[in-house]
C-alpha cells in the first residue's frame, strides 16, 4: 500500500465541513474527529478479557481525514502521522462492511493522520467509524453500524456520532449528552502506548492501582510520569494516554497552557453531534 495520494487534502479546521460528510467529485471527505476522556471509571475486567468503563467523552476538532470513492479493487494510502497498517482500523472496517452486506464493495480510500497514535485520543477507533459511514454512504446501503461499530472496537460506537456521550459497559452503550462550549490545551510526550499493554498493568495492579488509567500507564512507560510532572497542575490523562489535556474557557487560554512546552501540541475546541 502507499503512501501517496493524488487528492488535494484541506490545510485547516475551516476547510472541513463540520457536518458528518462532504462530498464533492464523487469523493466523500469525511473528518474522524479526535475525543478527550473528560472522566473515566475503570470498573472490572469481564470474563471476554475487555473491561466494563464508565466514561464521558467529547469529541474535538483535531481529525483524521478520510478521502473514500468507489473503486474497481480495493486500496489504502496514507499520508501524514504514521500508522501500522498491518493492524489498520481501516481496513477491518471495509472488511466488516463487506461482511454485513455478504459482497465486494471494492473502494479506494485515502487517510491522512494527524491524530497522534498511541495518544489515547481514539484515533483508530475514529478512523474505523469514518470507514462504516463512508462505505454506508458511497455504496448506498442500508446496514446496522452500530452494530458493526461494537466488533471492530470498544470506541467506535461513539464515533460513530461523536458529540459528547456518556459510554458505559465495554463501550457499546453510548448516552448522548448536550456539548458545553470549551476548549483544550493538549500535550502528547510523543510515546506511543498499547491500550491493552495498559489494561492489562491495570489488572496486575488491581488492589493498589485508582479505578482510572494514569498509573497503569505510568507503570509501562515510566516516562509518562515525568512527563505528567513537567507539564504540572491542571492536566489529566485521556483515555490509556499517552496524551494530556487541560481544559480551559477560551481558545486564548488554551493556547497560553500550551505556549511554553517543548512537545506535540494542540488546541481544538469541542464539537457537538
Amino acid at each position: 500500500m502507499g503512501r501517496h495520494v493524488g487528492f488535494a487534502l484541506p490545510t485547516t479546521r475551516a476547510q472541513v465541513s463540520r457536518r458528518p460528510e462532504a462530498c464533492s467529485r464523487l469523493i466523500l471527505a469525511l473528518p474522524a474527529r479526535a475525543k478527550l476522556n473528560l472522566d473515566l471509571e475503570v470498573i472490572r475486567r469481564r470474563p471476554d478479557g475487555f473491561h466494563d468503563i464508565r466514561t464521558t467523552m467529547q469529541a474535538i476538532e483535531l481529525h483524521d481525514l478520510l478521502l473514500i470513492t468507489r473503486a474497481d479493487e480495493t486500496t489504502l494510502t496514507v499520508s501524514g502521522m504514521s500508522v501500522n497498517n498491518n493492524d489498520n482500523s481501516v481496513l477491518k472496517a471495509h472488511q466488516a462492511v463487506e461482511g454485513a452486506a455478504n459482497q465486494k464493495l471494492p473502494a479506494s480510500i485515502h487517510l491522512h493522520k494527524r491524530i497522534p497514535p498511541g495518544s489515547g485520543m481514539g484515533g483508530a477507533s475514529s478512523d474505523a467509524a469514518a470507514t462504516l459511514r463512508g462505505m454506508q454512504v458511497i455504496f448506498r446501503l442500508d446496514l446496522d453500524l452500530e452494530r458493526i461499530a461494537e466488533e471492530i472496537g470498544s470506541d467506535v460506537p461513539f464515533f460513530l456520532h461523536g458529540g459528547a456521550a456518556r459510554v458505559e459497559g465495554r463501550g457499546g452503550r453510548v448516552t448522548p449528552l448536550p456539548t458545553e462550549p470549551s476548549w483544550f490545551a493538549i500535550a502528547w510526550p510523543e510515546i506511543e502506548l498499547s491500550t491493552g499493554d495498559v489494561y492489562q498493568a491495570w489488572d496486575h495492579m488491581q488492589g493498589e492501582a485508582p479505578n482510572h488509567l494514569r498509573r497503569a500507564a505510568e507503570h509501562v512507560e515510566p516516562r509518562i510520569k515525568d512527563f505528567a510532572q513537567r507539564l504540572g497542575s491542571g492536566w489529566q490523562l485521556t483515555g490509556s494516554g499517552s496524551a494530556f489535556f487541560q481544559p480551559a474557557i477560551t481558545e486564548e487560554a488554551a493556547n497560553r497552557a500550551i505556549a511554553n512546552l517543548k512537545c506535540w501540541t494542540n488546541v481544538s475546541g469541542a464539537v457537538a453531534r
